[in-house]
């Protein structure tokens, strides 16, 4: 993580010191690079700590902190370029780099030394391919993966959708788009309370329902344009919303079975899910066709695959942490009864 952030604070200066478009871009890339191993390992942090159904509690209160960034951050950014220019806003990054780097001396490392791998880098590189022949895995990745892409969608999308399409005026659509935000730090915090009850697995298949649900919805009204705004509107935000219920529970059963790996498997989680975030978003500007549409298909198939995703898992998923099946479970029951009765 220090590595990382010192990245990050190279990156930032150099973004503030560019003087062509190709400049920032390449500096942008290694200020990303850097400011990646903070978020993925921030999870896997949260890994060596807690377990269970108490992780995803800590992953949804660390994920309610992050949702806060992008609700906050164009309203301080705007202050910052109307006051001081743009390059003022990457010499406030480089202070925050420098703040959180001098932070993180009075963090104890979270991973006692009998759990640190030996393996050189390569094999550790090399490790991410055992990973992904983990079907459990695989399932937890695609239920958030698939939602990150439909994400990406809806952010990619919404500006045309509401500002041109709709004709939503400009300085509304924060708030249109702020609604989302407040929706998923509603939902994680909701999910920190619901998780004691039903676990994490649970509340993962059935937020992974409601976005399936929701997606199709704004799919449908997308294409028809049945509701007209508000028709679009509503189910877009009860699609950002079910991202409390099923990014902190997914990680947080992509991690559960590999806790000696826990920093490799943040790490694979967070590839997909950008990676699908960058298939989305790029979907929506090929297909793009004058209409809210390609947006809506978009969205429709992403929440269709995350609920693919977690049936296809379900079985084993029940299977392994409830220890038997519903099936077999009240077969024992009624086997146990006769045997009763014939004592």
């Amino acid at each position: 993580m220090a590595i990382g952030l010192i990245l990050f604070v190279i990156g930032s200066a150099g973004c503030a010191l560019a003087q062509t478009a190709h400049a920032m871009i390449a500096w942008r890339i290694v200020q990303a690079l850097g400011a990646c191993a903070s978020v993925a390992l921030s999870r896997a942090m949260v890994r060596d700590l807690y377990e269970g159904n108490r992780a995803a509690q800590m992953l949804s209160t660390l994920i309610t902190v992050m949702a806060i960034a992008p609700l906050i951050g164009p309203l301080v950014g705007g202050q910052i370029v109307v006051l001081a220019g743009w390059r003022a806003i990457f010499w406030t990054l480089v202070g925050i780099g420098v703040l959180t780097f001098a932070a993180l001396f009075t963090i104890p490392e979270t991973l006692p030394p009998e759990r640190r791998g030996r393996e050189s880098i390569l094999r550790a590189l090399a490790g991410y391919t055992a990973l992904l022949r983990h079907h459990r895995l695989l399932g937890y990745a695609g239920a958030g993966g698939f939602l990150y892409g439909g994400m990406y969608a809806y952010v990619a999308g919404t500006p045309f959708a509401y500002i041109t399409y709709y004709h939503v005026p400009a300085q509304f659509y924060g708030l249109l788009f702020g609604l989302g935000i407040i929706g998923i730090m509603a939902a994680n915090i909701l999910n920190t309370r619901l998780i004691p009850y039903f676990g994490y697995d649970r509340i993962l298949l059935a937020g992974t329902i409601f976005t399936a649900l929701s997606a199709m919805t704004a799919a449908v009204a997308s294409r028809t344009g049945w509701g007209g705004l508000w028709g679009l509107v509503v189910p877009l935000f009860v699609f950002a919303s079910t991202t409390g219920f099923v990014v902190a529970n997914s990680i947080t059963g992509a991690l559960a079975d590999f806790p000696e790996r826990a920093g490799a498997v943040s790490a694979l989680i967070g590839a997909i899910q950008y990676g699908s975030g960058i298939i989305g978003s790029g979907l929506v500007g090929a297909f793009a066709d004058g209409t809210p549409w390609p947006m809506g298909w978009v969205i429709g198939v992403a929440g269709v695959g995350s609920l693919l995703s977690m049936l296809l898992l379900t079985p084993v998923l029940f299977g392994k942490t409830r220890g038997i099946s519903t099936t077999s479970h009240t077969f024992q029951i009624f086997r146990r009864i006769r045997c009763r009765k014939s004592c």
